[in-house]
């Protein structure tokens, strides 16, 4: 069995680049989370087609895309991207993530979306996460205040899911307030 090289390491969990052989574990969580996040998300494909599509994304400088294992076993218990990276003086990036059904309530996403926020500050040297979040989405929006994110606005009609305009609030974290310390290499 090959040894996985682990971006960033926590206590309990880690992350990596999403990579093609995730296609089933990540289909199969797909589907036993898809009534859980249907509502934030909408209906997703889970086609090979579709997956390859993700990929590709993650060819582009634009875009990063990580999973958060459990340590040790490689188990996906989350995923997290980073969209649309602007560099130049901006240095930005928009976060977006999704935990599944059989893994939430232990704490796996806070630890790797920390992790994420270091590798984005160290590594990837950008200087702010933005995330966009649904008003009800209460898990979503504890999360990122626990990491230390601000709220900086209300989006109207800011994406279109399930056939209808959300609203969303902007939140925000910069290399100087994060609350994360900076990576160990």
């Amino acid at each position: 069995m090959a040894v996985t090289r682990y971006l960033m390491q926590g206590q309990r969990v880690a992350i990596r680049h999403v990579r093609r052989q995730d296609y089933d574990e990540l289909t199969a969580l797909a589907q036993e989370s898809a009534e859980m996040l249907r509502r934030w998300l909408g209906a997703r494909e889970n086609t090979v087609e579709a997956f390859e599509s993700y990929l590709e994304r993650f060819e582009q400088p634009t875009h990063e895309g990580f999973v958060i294992c459990l340590r040790g076993t490689d188990m996906i218990v989350g995923g997290v991207n980073i969209n649309n990276i602007v560099r130049g003086t901006l240095q930005s990036g928009s976060l977006g993530y999704t935990s599944y059904a059989s893994t939430t309530g232990r704490g796996y996403m806070s630890e790797g979306l920390r992790l994420v926020v270091r590798f984005a500050f160290g590594p990837l040297e950008l200087h702010r996460l933005e995330a966009n979040i649904q008003p009800d989405n209460a898990p979503s929006l504890n999360l990122v205040k626990r990491l230390g994110f601000q709220r900086e606005g209300y989006s109207t009609a800011f994406q279109h899911i399930n056939g209808e305009w959300r609203d969303h609030e902007r939140w925000a974290i910069t290399a100087e307030t994060t609350q994360t310390p900076p990576p160990r290499r």
